[in-house]
């Protein structure tokens, strides 16, 4: 007898485009040549590739029809009749064209979805800014385990990407106010689209550098909508004291910004400059998450903290997996005083 949660195991992969190696094949496998009926396959397919979600936000092309293709081989291995649904689903495919862009589905403990249009590339447009990443999602789901930080105060997020982190916090959080800032154009650009894509109206006046492209899926504008939430182009080297003193975050949070020593430095002098023009109100709260690619930049990052009079602890690692990665992540995640 088929298992029950293996269709929904299947679909939390399928809508987040987790690598395919990731799925759980042995135990289709195993219950195909239990269960040689073509229930569970339909059932999986329901709740992927055919599922509303995906229908209306799919994932790449390259990665439908590689789904597709592994789930009629399996079944073709049990010797079962030929089911007409995979082939005609699979078909529909063939003939879609490929895409520079995708959409992936993030799945809340709630239900909701984080729907984001990513790039298919890890680099595209001379950024690394238009995927999201681990540490991404490791922030995210402790946010959630931790709600209270955020609840009833201002966020300010440095470096926010496409913007799951700060979407997901949005969701699930209730920040009083939550400030989305980056500063690549295109970058910006992809972030108000997805903030919009997610049901969220922006203050009117924060967007005002940044022109969109309408493309017909943004969602349906909430009419009281708590967070306020605002997009901010944010140069860590130039910022000014008057937008400084416009922010005036309660909590700063960033992912995986921790990557190279020059963007280490100006990050730190950007948490230098947030530090000092306060306008006499509590120094914020700050919280860093990110992938340990290498430790000498791991290393040099808590020495030039340290220079600069910035202590630091380690957030112990959360209990919650909320969120699918594709490999076991070196992440931490620092909390700062500054």
């Amino acid at each position: 007898m088929a298992e029950p949660g293996l269709g929904l195991r299947f679909q939390r992969r399928f809508l987040a485009a987790r690598q395919l190696r990731s799925f759980p094949w042995p135990e289709l496998e195993e219950n195909l040549r239990t269960s040689p009926g073509s229930s569970l396959l339909v059932d999986i397919l329901q709740k992927t590739v055919l599922h509303p979600l995906c229908v209306k936000y799919p994932p790449s092309t390259k990665y439908r029809r590689c789904f597709l293709t592994k789930l009629i081989k399996k079944h073709e291995s049990t010797a079962a009749e030929p089911l007409d649904e995979l082939y005609d689903t699979l078909a529909g495919i063939l003939n879609e064209e490929e895409s520079t862009h995708c959409y992936k589905n993030y799945l809340l403990p709630t239900g909701e979805p984080v729907t984001l249009s990513e790039s298919v590339a890890i680099i595209s447009g001379g950024t690394t800014g238009l995927v999201t990443w681990d540490a991404a999602l490791h922030l995210a789901e402790w946010a959630i385990e931790n709600s209270t930080v955020f609840s009833n105060r201002t966020v300010l997020e440095l470096g926010s990407g496409i913007g799951f982190t700060g979407i997901a916090i949005c969701k699930t959080c209730s920040p009083k106010t939550y400030i989305f800032s980056d500063c690549h154009p295109r970058v910006l650009r992809e972030l108000t689209e997805n903030i919009r894509l997610n049901g969220f109206v922006l203050e009117p006046d924060t967007t005002r550098h940044i022109q969109t492209e309408s493309q017909g899926q943004e969602a349906e504008a909430r009419n009281c909508q708590t967070p306020k939430l605002i997009v901010a182009e944010l140069d860590w080297g130039s910022v000014t004291e008057k937008q400084l003193l416009d922010l005036q975050p309660d909590v700063i949070v960033a992912a995986d910004v921790v990557y190279d020593p020059e963007i280490i430095l100006a990050l730190i002098g950007m948490l230098q400059k947030l530090s000092t023009f306060r306008a006499d109100r509590k120094r914020p709260e700050v919280y860093i998450a990110f992938t340990i690619r290498n430790p000498d930049t791991y290393h040099l990052f808590q020495t030039e903290l340290g220079k600069v009079g910035i202590g630091w602890q380690i957030i112990p690692a959360h209990s919650n997996g909320i969120f699918l990665y594709d490999v076991q992540p070196n992440i931490t995640i620092l909390q700062l005083f500054i």
